[in-house]
């Protein structure tokens, strides 16, 4: 008997929430388009061969006395087995009738005609593109769902995709890739990774598509969607908040109102590069030291180290396009309390200069020789391209802000040499990579605009005696029992200093060169700690260095005896044995007298 099922379980009279379920591949897509497809073909050589075999049993034949002879099911299958693949036995287990052999020489073209039908329909489904889709749905799915370690969603693999799963790459993160584009995904499997990236072609709005990227994969940590589409993004953002709210999401648009929508759906990161592009210049404007020690750290492993700029001396400046861009630079200018002059040929965008600003005679009427700053913001790269080089013919000391819209103007933006260069995808790729490859460094980059010029420029001198021009890996070390069983009886004790932490532990008379960005205490930041910080139990620290030194400082928080050497400079015996037969050993008698 048929139950109904139970009503769903309420309380305080209001439905209760449901756990959302995350929509998977179906991973039977690919058999089923290939039954599809072949049912014809296939069912025309289950005919053919069964009219084969069946024909071959029924006509009689001669054995080596004269007596009818007929073969029987199995050994009529078995002849026209080998016969159908062309191996040819020969005629068993007597030599064949004519009657026979005409009818096997029929069967032979019949089959023939079957198996060409059969392969051309199979090489039309290998064209075919849905088949193909399936095929590597099917193969994507498989990826994911075999990852064991912790993993990322990147939705969109452009500019700033490509940028930060470099740089996650580079830091030994997992992730997986949601774009549209196939050239995309292409690039993504020739790409010079370390680990194996799963990348599925198909539209991130999909939550089938995010499901098959792993959305529901319970080793799935962080989603970021950074396509060029906002509604897209939208869309990602909606589905991680609706079918795993627990997820972390970073979102990228340059729209407030689709911002203020995505803050309707749990509390994503948004990441508007317009916003963040006009808080690093007006960092720039006041500290050049820590502008180019952000913009270092943000680049992650491997990037050099930018010249450090002069920051211009207080004066007007003239923003050139006046749309989202213009409008949020402007402001950030306005806040500085800088005079500013915009251009627009867009009269409702209420421009200070009305005009096209490649026009020599819009540029004179903006009045650059008393500027003291320019912005070319437009969204068209050659206009920005020839913005820069009149200015400069113009005014040479005048300090110029550029916006590179397309990829491949980069070497054209390069060679202009422009003071600050805004790269949408990139700013949005450092932004998320900042966030994401550890709190610490997040927390270090917030509390940086606070600090002075100077310290800025220390910290600085410090990475390069460190790394050299090119920025080393960035490591995190927790200081508790787990993380650190050698060295938390040492903390524990009190009087471990941080320049102990930073000691050889084959000679504690040379310093480990790494420099810690930040100590965080009880949720308090300590701004590059020097060498006295006595170190406490729960200390989290993050250090920029060589991995050797990463190797070497593990060591002091996981073998026995280097802590203590580190601090008193005696070696004590690692091993059980060891240090009973020192235990054990007599003490000399000058010694015991005194």
């Amino acid at each position: 008997m048929e139950t109904a099922p139970p009503p769903p379980v309420t309380t305080r009279g209001r439905r209760a929430r449901r756990r959302p379920v995350v929509p998977r591949a179906e991973g039977s897509a690919t058999v089923f388009t290939v039954l599809r497809r072949m049912r014809v073909p296939l069912i025309t050589l289950i005919v053919i061969f069964f009219v084969s075999v069946l024909g071959l049993s029924l006509i009689p034949g001669i054995d080596p006395e004269g007596r009818p002879v007929r073969l029987s099911l199995f050994d009529a299958f078995y002849v026209m087995s080998y016969t159908a693949t062309t191996i040819g036995f020969g005629e068993i287990p007597y030599s064949f009738s004519y009657g026979q052999r005409m009818w096997v020489t029929a069967t032979i073209y019949l089959t023939v005609v079957g198996w060409a039908y059969a392969i051309g329909s199979l090489l039309a489904l290998l064209q075919d593109r849905a088949f193909r889709q399936a095929l590597a749905l099917r193969h994507v799915s498989r990826k994911v769902t075999r990852l064991r370690e912790p993993f990322l969603l990147i939705s969109g693999y452009g500019q700033a995709g490509e940028t930060l799963g470099a740089s996650l790459d580079a830091l030994g993160r997992r992730f997986t890739v949601v774009d549209i584009s196939d050239v995309r995904i292409d690039a993504l499997e020739i790409a010079n990774l370390r680990a194996d990236v799963p990348g599925i072609v198909g539209d991130a709005r999909d939550p089938h598509v995010l499901g098959v990227a792993g959305l529901g994969h319970p080793w799935c940590e962080g989603v970021l969607a950074v396509t060029g589409d906002d509604e897209a993004n939208l869309a990602v953002t909606m589905a991680a908040a609706l079918l795993r709210p627990e997820l972390p999401v970073v979102s990228r648009t340059t729209s407030a109102t689709v911002a203020e929508r995505m803050s309707g759906f749990g509390s994503p990161t948004i990441i508007n590069p317009f916003d963040r592009f006009g808080d690093h210049l007006r960092l720039a404007l006041r500290t050049p030291a820590s502008y180019q020690l952000m913009t270092w750290l943000e680049s992650g492993p491997g990037a050099e180290i930018t010249p450090r700029g002069t920051a211009p001396a207080p004066g007007r400046w003239v923003v050139c396009g006046y749309g989202r861009f213009g409008r949020h630079f402007a402001t950030d200018l306005r806040a500085e309390g800088l005079e500013v002059t915009t251009v627009d040929p867009s009269p409702e965008e209420e421009p200070t200069v009305v005009g096209d600003a490649a026009d020599p005679d819009v540029i004179r009427r903006a009045d650059l020789t008393t500027a003291v700053g320019l912005v070319a913001g437009t969204d068209n790269d050659t206009t920005n391209l020839s913005l820069v080089a009149e200015a400069r013919r113009i005014n040479p000391g005048l300090f110029v802000a550029a916006r590179q819209n397309q990829p491949a103007d980069a070497a054209l933006f390069a060679a202009m040499e422009v003071d600050a260069l805004l790269v949408p995808t990139e700013v949005v790729a450092h932004d998320a990579y900042a966030r994401l490859s550890t709190p610490l460094l997040w927390r270090f980059l917030r509390e940086l605009p606070h600090q002075s010029d100077e310290w800025s420029a220390c910290v600085v001198e410090r990475l390069l005696d460190a790394c050299g021009s090119h920025l080393e890996a960035l490591w995190k070390v927790r200081l508790t029992a787990e993380d650190a069983p050698a060295l938390y009886p040492r903390l524990a004790a009190g009087g471990f200093r941080l320049c102990d932490l930073l000691r050889d532990p084959a000679d504690r008379d040379r310093a480990l060169l790494a420099v810690p960005l930040v100590a965080l205490r009880d949720g308090e930041a300590l701004m590059a700690p020097d060498g006295d910080l006595v170190l406490e139990p729960g200390d989290e620290l993050l250090f920029a260095g060589r991995a050797a030194v990463h190797r070497e400082v593990e060591a002091t928080m996981f073998i026995d005896g280097v802590a203590d050497y580190l601090v008193t400079g005696q070696r004590v015996p690692q091993s059980w044995i060891w240090r009973k037969l020192t235990r054990s050993a007599p003490v000399p008698e000058a010694t015991a007298a005194s």
